[in-house]
């Protein structure tokens, strides 16, 4: 296909996607035309396109690099590429009238729209993101979710050399701000031309709505403060949470704690994440039932999770802020050293915090709220409830929002070495990490391991790990003394 064709196929798209008509199609053209260093355009025919913008838009930056408009560098690429695909993005005023359009429908077809919207421009990367290594794994808990994150492409030593080279700018002060939208990038910082923000407002503050460009999970949004400030659990946040619900009730929404170690990998940003995902923990049933007489329209409940989780429901959003803010202030000051749970140091530095998780079940507002203490000690430097040293050779990143909720990001490097171990476990020649010794040597006396079952094997393992993680996570014990430390916990509110 001739590049002209390219260029008017992509087009196409683009007076398709809503932000223009028939009109502006030799404006565009000659737009595309120009960001790719091409002078002219031979003769082409205006046809039904069949394939995405997102394979059009690669012939047209390799004639960008034939061209010398940009390098080689993958942030060159993401710079161009960004800028061709903002021409099949309406502009943010348009985005939000089509979102209240189709909102005003239901909350689902709003969306709908929007989503669809950014998987057509390529802000969600989803041929990436099928790059990623996902199983499920059976455990107590219940079916838990394994993700091995291969959706970032990794940086090449030319790149890394030109982003140490690359003058610093505290502009967007990060990748969660609002002045990322439409922000063309740098060598250091991601391309954002054709990002989209749908303004929200909560409670009488400016919030805004995009997508995760790496989804890790269906419809992956998050919910960012227009003000650059820290993340701050609050009663705000338990109003903001359940807010967001009614706004968007068919997806939940879950906010990081605010302290370092259990908290996630932006605490600089009050933001929130949800979707349209049922995670593993949503359908984990309440194991045992709580007496709350202070909030009698509230019911509540121990969960049947590794780590420490109280649910609550109610009908009414005001009773159950008032729940959760009861329970989460008793739990920043409360203490069991039976149990190492010490929710001050001796210079007064708070360790206790929640990770809280809101959706609707039909007319019940629901409420997860996940204890977390990020205290360490000298055998655990690293969290004494963040994932054992016995464990981190599957994972050792923070235990976040997602993974709370039953789904495991775990880091590139296992491809290859959990194809290594499965090479162990068949007797074949291999190059297992030493850190995966005893794990393999313990899979396979417990295992009757084939060329068949191998994989299977290895995957239910991994889940077994992840089990453990959240094990290791949860500030109250599965056994019997952590339990019994939760239920005093539970008669001190």
């Amino acid at each position: 296909m001739s590049i002209s064709q390219v260029v008017r196929d992509f087009v196409s798209l683009a007076i398709h996607s809503g932000g223009w008509m028939d009109m502006d199609r030799i404006y565009l053209e000659n737009q595309v035309i120009g960001l790719i260093g091409q002078d002219g355009l031979e003769v082409a025919e205006v046809r039904p396109v069949e394939m995405t913008a997102a394979e059009l838009v690669q012939p047209l930056i390799e004639r960008g690099i034939t061209n010398q408009v940009i390098g080689e560098l993958a942030a060159e690429k993401d710079i161009l590429e960004s800028k061709l695909m903002d021409l099949l993005t309406p502009p943010p005023s348009v985005v939000n009238a089509y979102f209240a359009q189709y909102y005003a429908k239901s909350p689902k077809e709003a969306t709908d729209y929007f989503f669809h919207l950014s998987q057509t421009n390529n802000y969600i990367k989803t041929k990436d993101i099928a790059k990623n290594i996902v199983f499920p794994a059976e455990t107590e808990y219940g079916t838990l979710e394994i993700t091995i994150n291969l959706s970032k492409p990794e940086k090449d030593p030319k790149q890394i050399a030109a982003e140490r080279e690359a003058v610093q700018v505290d502009y967007p002060k990060c990748l969660l701000c609002m002045e990322n939208e439409g922000y063309k990038g740098r060598l250091n910082y991601p391309a954002r031309t054709n990002h989209r923000i749908i303004r929200m407002n909560l409670d009488g503050e400016s919030w805004g709505l995009q997508y995760s460009p790496y989804a890790y999970y269906n419809e992956h949004c998050i919910v960012l403060s227009e003000e650059h400030r820290p993340m701050k659990i609050s009663r705000d946040t338990f109003q903001r949470l359940l807010k967001i619900t009614e706004v968007l009730p068919h997806y939940f929404v879950g906010s990081n704690a605010d302290l370092p170690i259990v908290g996630g990998s932006i605490l600089s940003h009050d933001h929130y994440q949800g979707g349209r995902h049922t995670f593993p923990m949503a359908v984990a049933e309440i194991e045992r039932r709580i007496n709350f007489p202070l909030f009698p329209t509230v019911t509540a409940g121990i969960v049947k999770w590794p780590m420490s989780v109280i649910r609550l429901q109610s009908k009414q959003s005001k009773e159950l802020i008032a729940a959760a803010e009861y329970i989460f202030e008793s739990w920043k000051q409360y203490s069991d050293e039976s149990v190492d749970v010490v929710a001050f140091s001796a210079d007064g530095t708070p360790h206790h915090t929640i990770t809280p998780i809101a959706r609707r079940k039909g007319e019940l507002f629901e409420l997860d709220l996940v204890l977390r203490d990020n205290n360490v000690s000298e055998e655990y430097p690293d969290g004494i409830f963040h994932p054992h040293p016995d464990v981190q050779h599957i994972k050792k990143e923070n235990i976040g929002l997602i993974e709370v909720m039953g789904l495991a990001v775990l880091p590139p490097r296992l491809k290859q070495e959990l194809h290594e171990v499965q090479q162990y476990l068949l007797g074949n020649s291999h190059q297992m990490k030493e850190y995966h010794q005893k794990w393999a040597d313990e899979i396979k006396n417990a295992q009757t391991i084939t060329t068949e079952n191998v994989q299977r094997v290895l995957q239910q393992e991994v889940g077994k790990v992840f089990a453990r993680v959240l094990e290791d996570a949860g500030v109250f014990k599965r056994d019997e003394t952590g339990q019994a430390a939760f239920d005093r916990f539970i008669a001190a509110l």
